[in-house]
This record gives structure tokens, sequence and C-alpha cells, in this order.
């Protein structure tokens, strides 16, 4: 069974609720709850969970470790995915800063830029290298996933050297939409486009408590 996107996208959302909820020492979680705290209903937890084969008890919900280890078998391959950042600017340098340690099972392995000032410096933990070894060192480091990071010009041209150096999984940064091939996936992340949604709704939220 395929599934589908907006399941990951709550799995991995409610692993990261159920990894505060154990922080703070909380060892068990209704769906009710969890769903007020991710914004669905309780339903949609429920079906969720059916994905990972993780049920809950009528009278104490979800046991939060347990929870956190059922998506976690779900999510997290047992080889930890190495991943490529291709351009080092100030989005890829916040990118690398962000995710360095964050997830061991996912670890930026290279970067890569054409900037020779950069070329052969580690930053936060990981090497820059030219765009020129990209397909070697791709193929070195059994690398099948990128995150682009480079101005909207250059982001088709990066996805097909990418693509050409065996990856697979995008995470696209670049305001410009990906042509790829259908047996690549890509995830395109745009920052102006989730502003303007927001600004939009702000402003609808606005009159209505105006009125």
């Amino acid at each position: 069974m395929v599934t589908p996107e907006k399941t990951v996208e709550r799995l991995s959302l409610y692993r990261r609720l159920a990894e505060e909820m154990l922080r703070e020492g909380k060892m068990s979680v209704f769906s009710h709850q969890l769903a007020e705290m991710a914004g669905v209903t309780s339903s949609q937890v429920r079906r969720d969970f059916m994905f990972i084969g993780t049920q809950g008890r009528a009278n104490t919900g979800y046991n939060t470790k347990e929870l956190k280890a059922g998506i976690d078998q779900f999510l997290v391959s047992h080889e930890p995915d190495g991943v490529a950042l291709v351009g080092i600017g100030n989005l890829g340098r916040a990118v690398l800063a962000f995710f360095h340690g964050r997830r061991p099972n996912l670890i930026i392995k290279a970067c890569f830029d054409k900037d020779p000032d950069k070329i052969g410096r580690i930053i936060h933990g990981c090497r820059v290298y030219s765009i020129e070894d990209m397909a070697s060192v791709l193929l070195s480091e059994k690398i099948n996933i990128a995150i682009i990071a480079v101005p909207r010009a250059f982001a088709q041209e990066t996805a097909e050297k990418l693509i050409q150096a065996g990856v697979n999984g995008i995470v696209n940064f670049a305001p410009v939409p990906l042509n790829v091939p259908g047996n690549v996936y890509v995830d395109n992340v745009d920052f102006t486009m989730s502003l303007e949604k927001v600004a939009h709704f702000a402003r609808k939220q606005k009159i209505v408590s105006e009125i």
C-alpha cells in the first residue's frame, strides 16, 4: 500500500509532538489530545496510525514512547540516509545549521557550490565540494537525496545534474517548479507562497473579527 503524502507529513508531525511530550515526561496521550495539537481530527489520527500498526488503549490512550518508536520504524530507514545540499548561500547555510545533528538517520554528508572561496571548507561539520565533483562524490557517498538551495535560474540545471548522478528525491527551495522524470520525488518549499497564503488568511480573519 502506498502511503499518502499527507499521511507521511502528519506522522512526522506526530513524532515531533511525541518527542516533545517525552521531554516533558508525558508518557501517554489520547487521540483527541494529539489531534488538537496537530490541528486534525481524532478520527484522522486513528486512521494515520493504522499505517504503522499502532493502537491506543481505551483507558490510557497511546503510550508515548511506543508511539514514537512505531513512527520511527515506519518512517526511518535502518541505515542512515545520506543527503546532499547544493548551494551554500545564506539559505543553504541556514538549512545546514538548522539540520546539523537534528536527525541521526538523515545526514547531510556533502555540500556543493561553485564559489572557489567555499570549496574545500568545512561548514557546520560538512565539507563543501565543487559542483564539478558532484557525480563522483554522490556515487562514493551513496547519496540519493538532495536539497536544492540555489538561485531559481540554476535550479533546473542543478536538478538535472543531481538526477544524472542517481538522486531520486529532492527538496527544492528554489522558487521555481522543476521538470523531473516520474521516478523522482520532489517536495517544493516556497517561502513566498507560504507567506502570501498566511497573509491572505490573516486579512480574512481580521475582517471577520471586525464585523
